[in-house]
């Protein structure tokens, strides 16, 4: 393992209140709106419906704000990288400039939200900044600037910045935010139950039944009616509507660490350079603050993860001298191919289930976003980017192009080399305390992990969504699946969907 294997996991988790209780219903529940997925897009549809006076339930398979959005690095913007080119090219300037106000009101919400509520959440504003150290890349960024700018953005190209290293160019964007994720959730957690609605947690939702109304079975075998479902589960659970053709899945790492309050870069900083590197810093204390160091972005299951954590660790080291790290985590989220969310209907014959998913690494402004969207959709409102999200958009395969082939041609090659016999396999006492392996019992494929006392735990190794193999994180000690990025604990339980079902578990004798 890492040297770092000791440090802390999520900070946000690590510092927010532990929140309500929220057992499972005890026997079957019927709403007027059951949301699945406690994040930040579940979340915020529900309290909204619910301040609409709806009675919404919210169901969460663990706890809610403590998956996608307990793992985020918090930055609230509606600049997300180089996005508003490609936004131009593919949509239009009017497409470009729907994305930049759907965003922008995302951010005034969230500020009308922590204001009303009185929320205590280490709300700051700051400018958002996208970076080149490379001058080639230069005119890439002025375009960038020009074309944000013109969608509405208070945008620029600059050249200077608070970073501790020179930059060949920059687009800043002023007037955005960053604040402590959790902490902003559970008090919408908490108004929400004061409005009426309610929250579940260890809850996993395992069907639906579209009909009027709405039946959703779950894992503790309760049923759930209600006239509207919205699927708000990061990756969808139900694969009906074929979006998982359109969405890939990313895993990013985070190093965070102490540093001299007078040293951290107030600004919010991302490059699409060294497989992506974003910076920003947090409140912390005793005049410190924790500066937050994200890349090494890659495909679940594809990656010696504790290598990239710690070629991140270096960096961060390199660019921060004296940071003592404290924390590090890993955060996943599904990129859409044409670069847009998909937030609308369900699927074409939808008329009371909706959809939040493909963020792209921006799920919070996109979350808060969704539950506004969706809010106005349930309640029959017409919302001016409504097309733009839609998951139905007419031709948006054909603008994919490129990028919906390539993630095409990377699943089709994990269903078919998953099926093919491996040329060499493992042998059980090769795997190493800590370490796993897919090996070949009885003619059939294993997921084999050695824990630290040396006793061997065996699972299928046929991810339970669609069948492709997994492959284990040593760093993080999961499987996972690398078509549609699907995790498990060693012992098959399922730590991130879109799967609903554990890996079964196999017999093996131990040398």
């Amino acid at each position: 393992m890492s040297k770092d294997r000791d440090l802390g996991g999520s900070y946000w988790l690590e510092t927010a209140p532990p929140g309500v209780p929220a057992p499972p219903p005890a026997a079957d529940v019927s709403v007027d709106v059951a949301v699945v997925g406690g994040g930040i897009a579940g979340l915020s549809t529900a309290w909204e419906l619910a301040r609409r006076g709806r009675e919404v339930a919210v169901l969460e398979a663990d706890r809610i704000a403590a998956g996608v959005t307990g793992h985020t690095t918090a930055k609230l913007t509606a600049q997300h990288t180089l996005v508003y080119e490609r936004l131009r090219r593919s949509r239009g300037p009017e497409g470009a400039r729907l994305y930049a106000e759907s965003q922008s009101a995302a951010i005034r919400r969230a500020a009308e939200i922590v204001a009303d509520l009185g929320i205590e959440c280490e709300w700051e504003e700051a400018a958002a900044f996208t970076y080149a150290r490379d001058p080639g890349r230069t005119g890439e960024l002025r375009a960038e600037a020009d074309t944000a700018r013109e969608a509405g953005l208070a945008a620029e190209f600059v050249t200077e910045t608070d970073l501790p290293f020179p930059v060949a160019g920059a687009v800043r964007v002023d007037g955005q935010a960053q604040f402590h994720p959790r902490k902003y959730l559970l008090a919408l957690a908490d108004d929400l139950r004061r409005h009426g609605g309610t929250v579940y947690e260890g809850t996993r939702v395992t069907g639906l039944t579209e009909s009027e109304p709405c039946v959703l079975s779950t894992d503790t075998g309760v049923s759930v009616r209600a006239k509207v479902v919205v699927i708000a589960t990061h990756y969808p659970v139900f694969d009906r509507a074929l979006l998982f053709t359109r969405l890939s899945p990313r895993r990013e790492l985070v190093v965070a660490g102490t540093i001299d309050a007078d040293r951290a870069p107030r600004g919010m900083y991302i490059t699409p350079e060294h497989s992506t590197r974003s910076v920003r810093s947090a409140p912390y204390g005793d005049g410190k603050r924790l500066l937050i160091v994200t890349g090494e972005h890659f495909t679940p299951g594809t990656a010696d993860v504790d290598k990239r954590f710690d070629r991140l660790a270096a960096w961060a080291d390199e660019h921060f001298a004296g940071l003592a790290l404290t924390h590090r985590w890993a955060t996943q989220d599904n990129d859409s191919t044409d670069s847009v969310p998909l937030v609308g209907a369900l699927h074409p014959g939808s008329r009371h289930t909706y959809v939040a998913t493909g963020f792209g690494g921006w799920g919070l402004s996109g979350g808060i976003m969704a539950g506004r969207l969706i809010s106005d959709l349930v309640e029959g409102r017409e919302v001016e980017w409504a097309g733009l999200y839609d998951p139905r958009r007419v031709g948006s395969v054909l603008r994919e192009g490129t990028s919906f082939l390539k993630h095409q041609a990377q699943v089709a090659r994990h269903f078919v080399g998953d099926r093919l016999p491996a040329v060499t396999s493992p042998a059980p006492e090769d795997i190493q305390p800590g370490d796993g392996a897919v090996i070949r019992l009885g003619g059939h494929r294993c997921a084999v992990h050695r824990d630290e006392s040396g006793q061997l735990h065996a699972v299928s190794a046929q991810c339970t969504h669609l069948g492709c193999v997994v492959a284990f994180n040593r760093a993080e000690q999961a499987w996972e699946c690398p078509c549609h990025g699907s995790r498990f604990a060693p012992d098959g339980r399922i730590l991130q969907g879109p799967a609903v079902r554990p890996l079964e578990k196999r017999d093996i004798q131990a040398p």
